[in-house]
């Protein structure tokens, strides 16, 4: 248990976060879990029965000092870390003609400042590990939609994951982008609710995530887009 792989997941309370996190844990893995919910956490640990190798971590994706003391937390307790997901992120479900601004800037903040705080944090870890940084964007970062905000963050993402690819392959490390597109999350709670489409499940998403992650080492698996059948977009 000792030797084996560390992933520290943001926004792993729930959905795709906490599906991957469910499939690390039962290949072996330990895993650091972050979220805003500390109820959330705690029902996440107790659902799997509060294994030793599961450490959640109350903390905002978007906080330097959050991520950092996640990142410092997890080191301690495991010895190492292997991977991040930067999986944390929401919808404001509006446009740039009628939303508000104030969800707006919440929403850049967590979707595009989050994983760049992650990568910062983590890569003297990742170094020391040749480790590997997965992005969670969306189907919305490579698809253009009608002002669409939330679009625009996953767009930020799309050309994130590229930059840092490029920064980092010389150290080793692995960096994948996941665009996942509808799939059946609380992410639509926002929204009232699911639309009335096809849909995947977090854990076939989670399936791909962890594909990506087991990959040898010198192999680095870049753009995973992954979309139901029938997809509108």
């Amino acid at each position: 248990m000792t030797d084996s792989p560390v992933a520290l997941i943001t926004g792993g309370g729930s959905g795709i976060g906490a599906a991957t996190a469910r499939r690390l844990l039962d290949q072996g893995h330990r895993v650091t879990v972050t979220g805003r919910g500390a109820e959330r956490l705690r029902r996440f640990a107790e659902e799997l029965g509060e294994p030793a190798g599961l450490l959640t971590l109350v903390g905002d994706a978007a906080d330097y000092q959050d991520v950092q003391a996640a990142v410092s937390a997890t080191v301690e307790e495991f010895g190492q870390l292997n991977t991040v997901v930067a999986n944390a992120g929401f919808t404001s479900f509006d446009h740039v003609t009628d939303g508000d601004p104030a969800v707006w800037r919440d929403m850049v903040l967590t979707n595009v400042l989050g994983p760049a705080l992650l990568i910062r944090a983590a890569l003297p870890a990742l170094r020391e590990t040749r480790g590997r940084i997965v992005l969670i964007g969306s189907v919305a970062g490579v698809v253009y939609s009608p002002g669409n905000i939330y679009g625009a963050t996953k767009w930020a993402v799309t050309g994130l994951a590229e930059n840092t690819r490029r920064m980092v392959t010389d150290d080793g490390i692995g960096v994948t982008l996941v665009n996942p597109g509808a799939t059946e999350t609380n992410f639509f709670d926002a929204a009232g609710g699911p639309p009335d489409r096809a849909m995947m499940t977090a854990d076939q998403i989670a399936g791909a995530i962890v594909w990506a992650i087991d990959q040898p080492h010198g192999v680095d698996v870049n753009t995973l887009t992954i979309r139901p059948v029938p997809s509108p977009l």
